[in-house]
């Protein structure tokens, strides 16, 4: 689980006689993860696309642009479908032309759609204005601008125009209309600068305005009913060809893949040199399936099974069985002569053939199905390298334990079980679904924290009837339990120092095979560091600046939260701590320089402080559901604990009542008010808290996974596992 699948380096060698038939089978197997030649063998060059590769990729092409053009989604495919290529070839030109013609006619539309809105807006203008179209043009004598601003504006600067001699200035509102005497548009357009106005083109109607919008209206009516209909066309069309598109669009695909395959292969003039990715495990039914299909005339090497280093570089390499000869003796000779220079070479107890690119191997992750979904929180960092350890594990046993903690209620988990539940199942999107995932477990340890904290959308009530009014852990919002929450934030450090420790730990083991010496340094001097530093300030050594509820809440005394025995490390403890502290630091200093002597205090200190967050949360959701209850049910403070006036069997003492609580009114008006006010708030309260739960808890729960832990040993950049094949969805094999 914490290391990706073993994969094995194969190479494929071959006349190209039978290239095409290599290159169908293990395409139908979908397990070689292809790595392209980097050009490094004398001799061989880089393949070429088969014979119609480029029209199979115009044809993939005219495929998308159709499936765009209609709108075709996956859920429009129908049941399965053999498609052949004299399908392709007349079906797919009638279904273009027939496409291209109804979206040509309904660009036409929209285009003449546009444009009689456009004249709606601008005729509406010269209907506030009132004055009929033929009116505003064709004077010999006059001048006339129509538009929008301040009449008395304009009216200032026509009079102060020095070439205009007479005016006359028509306004309803801001619409306006000047004419202006002797007809001198320039004139006109001089005096118009320095007002407030915005001309209008006029259009080229005669006649009053209103009857002309009337006409433009029905034209608009006219253009829309058209437009429906050549959608509507479409969409008749879309619900009969998305099945053939869809099916169409896998074929080609496939075929493409085939067709261009070549270009990653070392090829000559006869023979060709194929290699990739296998998980070891498959190599075998790989090599079978290949000899069912073309028997002797390729030959199969499985290169390596190496482990890689941080750049890449082989550092062990567990040997494989030395190679026999599969190929006949005439075809090995062939491939070696062509190429000028046999691959054949001595490689640490390999199978004696010289892998033709370099690179780590991809990944393919290990995990259990019920951690899976955790990959995705992965994912968002970078896919682990093939060198590194996979923390999907840590995160699956950590993210749900802080974030359950963090919000602790069997009411709000159930409700984050259900939510993840429902995204998990009705989701296509592998994302999503494990979002959905994370969202089941989350909701499922919320919902165990609760029933541990006895609270159910922040009611105390499940711990009277589960504990007998007596649960074993509170939260610590209350006064008379507030050492559960000196309690928490104690636990919260402990377990950021674990947390961290266990970071640190994996860093040692990605670092292992630089010699243990060196992981040791690398690693342990910041274990020692973390620990050495903590080790002292849980000691009693120095204790009078140490708060005094770090020795008790856990000690077996009436102020213990719970009764671990735990009065703090002795001095002797402490001492040892500090010495711990410094080799650690000398060893960081020796390895990462003066930085480290900064980083100490950040890393092995400020990071666990980080983690008291997780009681922060804790408290500051507690609060807000009881904020919550409080205003709907009321409530009383007596002895240090909250008391919900509803579901108090006798009326309680006015002298400890805190809020009386929205429904519990006195007149039967009051009374009904306060119950619907009272479900309100109590609805959206929670519902608020139950969002505030995931931005909150959830965010802080995965920045403590991502910064303080990931960053202790995680890099990621990973290569992903893509064999060289298709998922059939569409089409049934040909």
């Amino acid at each position: 689980m914490l290391r990706p699948e073993r994969m094995s380096r194969v190479s494929v060698t071959g006349s190209k006689a039978v290239m095409a038939d290599v290159i169908e089978t293990v395409h139908e197997l979908d397990l070689l993860h292809i790595t392209e030649y980097d050009g490094s063998f004398d001799g061989f060059e880089p393949g070429n696309p088969t014979e119609g590769a480029d029209q199979a990729s115009d044809k993939l092409v005219t495929v998308r642009a159709l499936q765009s053009t209609l709108g075709i989604e996956p859920e429009d495919a129908g049941p399965t479908r053999l498609v052949t290529d004299e399908a392709l070839e007349e079906e797919l030109e009638e279904i273009r032309q027939e496409v291209n013609e109804l979206d040509d006619r309904r660009e036409e539309l929209e285009h003449d759609l546009r444009e009689v809105e456009d004249g709606i807006d601008r005729m509406e203008f010269f209907v506030r204005l009132g004055i009929d179209l033929d009116l505003l043009k064709g004077y010999e004598s006059l001048s006339v601008a129509v538009g929008e601003g301040d009449p008395d504006g304009l009216r200032k600067a026509l009079a102060d125009a020095d070439a205009i001699e007479a005016f006359e200035v028509f306004a309803e509102g801001s619409t306006l209309a000047a004419f202006a005497y002797p007809a001198d548009e320039q004139a006109l357009d001089d005096a118009l600068v320095g007002a407030e106005f915005t001309a209008v083109e006029l259009p080229d109607g005669e006649g009053d305005p209103e009857t002309y919008l009337e006409e433009i209206h029905h034209r608009r009516q006219q253009l829309e009913s058209q437009l429906s209909t050549v959608e509507n066309e479409l969409e008749e069309l879309k619900l009969d060809v998305a099945g053939f598109l869809l099916a169409a669009e896998e074929k080609l695909t496939i075929e493409v893949q085939k067709r261009e395959a070549p270009l990653t292969f070392a090829t000559t003039d006869n023979a060709f040199v194929a290699e990739g990715w296998i998980p070891t495990d498959e190599v075998a039914d790989f090599e079978a399936a290949l000899r069912d299909t073309v028997g002797e005339h390729v030959d199969i090497d499985e290169l390596e099974r190496a482990d890689y280093d941080g750049d890449g570089h082989p550092t062990e390499s567990e040997p494989v069985p030395e190679a026999t000869p599969d190929a006949d003796d005439d075809e090995a000779a062939e491939v070696a002569a062509d190429g000028g220079e046999s691959t054949a070479a001595t490689d640490g107890g390999t199978s004696g053939i010289l892998p033709m690119s370099t690179g780590m191997p991809p990944v393919v992750q290990e995990n259990p199905g019920s951690v899976r979904p955790f990959e995705s929180l992965v994912e968002v960092i970078n896919r682990p390298k093939y060198t590194e350890l996979d923390p999907t594990v840590a995160l699956f046993l950590t993210f749900p334990l802080f974030f359950g903690f963090m919000i602790g209620d069997l009411g709000y988990g159930i409700l984050y079980f259900l939510l993840g539940y429902v995204i998990y199942s009705r989701m296509e999107s592998d994302v999503l679904r494990s979002l959905g995932g994370v969202g089941m477990w989350a909701g499922g340890f919320t919902a165990l924290f609760g029933v541990l904290y006895g609270e159910f959308f922040g009611l105390h009530q499940l711990g009277e009837i589960v504990w007998n009014g007596h649960p074993p852990i509170h939260k610590g919002l209350q006064p008379h339990y507030i050492v559960f929450a000196q309690a928490w934030l104690l636990a919260s450090i402990v377990a950021g120092i674990v947390h961290l420790i266990g970071g640190r730990v994996l860093d040692f083991i990605n670092n292992v095979h630089h010699g243990v010496g060196e992981a040791f340094i690398e690693s342990g001097s910041w274990i020692m560091l973390t620990a050495g530093i903590w080790l002292w300030v849980f000691s009693t050594e120095a204790r009078g600046p140490k708060p005094d509820f770090m020795f008790t809440v856990f000690s077996s005394g009436e102020a213990a939260a719970l009764p671990l025995g735990f009065t703090g490390f002795s001095p002797t403890v402490g001492t040892a701590g500090l010495v711990m502290t410094g080799v650690g630091l000398a060893l960081a200093i020796y390895a990462e320089g003066g930085i480290a002597l900064v980083e100490s205090i950040t890393q092995a200190f400020g990071h666990v402080v980080s983690y008291t967050r997780l009681a922060a949360v804790l408290l500051a959701k507690a609060g807000m559901a009881l904020v919550v209850n409080l205003l709907v049910f009321g409530a009383t403070l007596h002895g240090g604990e909250f008391h919900f006036i509803f579901f108090m069997e006798s009326a309680p003492n006015p002298e400890y009542v805190v809020f009386s609580g929205l429904v519990n009114g006195s007149g039967p008006v009051m009374l009904v008010l306060g119950w619907l006010a009272g479900i309100i708030v109590l609805v959206l309260g929670h519902l608020v808290v139950l969002l505030l739960g995931v931005s909150s808890a959830g965010l802080q729960g995965v920045r403590l996974e991502y910064v303080e832990f990931f960053g202790k040993f995680y890099e990621g950049g990973g290569t992903a596992y893509r064999p060289f094949g298709h998922e059939r969805e569409y089409t049934a094999g040909d």
